[in-house]
């Protein structure tokens, strides 16, 4: 069976492996997905990720982040915008996420930017999803 919203399935993954204190987590791979781990690397939520080559297995190996007392930097996240109701915001409703201490990822047409980078750039486009 096919899969309806994969971005969706790798934030619960996340979420999931977070749950379960695992260092790492495997999810299937896609260039937004890339993109989307590019931002939250960016942002120090997750410590790294590793894109396949050619030959390799088509998985995006993530290392999740924790803090000194072993607490998980992600506290929360979520899917905003989802395939049945698509979430769009102009330059000036982009969302602060916790008063500007999460980040939201939005796909705009200069690629999937974080909010802060989408305001430097005065553009709005699709709110995928909220970290904090």
């Amino acid at each position: 069976m096919a899969m309806t919203d994969p971005i969706a399935d790798m934030l619960t993954r996340i979420r999931n492996a977070i749950g379960a204190r695992q260092t790492e987590v495997c999810v299937p791979m896609s260039r937004m997905k890339a993109e989307i781990l590019k931002i939250l690397k960016e942002e120090g939520y997750v410590k790294d990720y590793a894109v396949p080559g050619d030959k390799s297995p088509r998985v995006i190996k993530v290392q999740l982040r924790y803090g000194p007392s072993s607490r998980s930097v992600i506290t929360e996240i979520k899917r905003v915008s989802k395939p049945g109701k698509r979430v769009y915001v102009s330059t000036d409703e982009i969302p602060e996420v916790m008063n500007g201490l999460g980040v939201a990822v939005i796909s705009t047409s200069k690629g999937v930017v974080s909010d802060r980078e989408a305001r430097k750039l005065r553009v709005g486009g699709e709110f995928i999803c909220s970290v904090y």
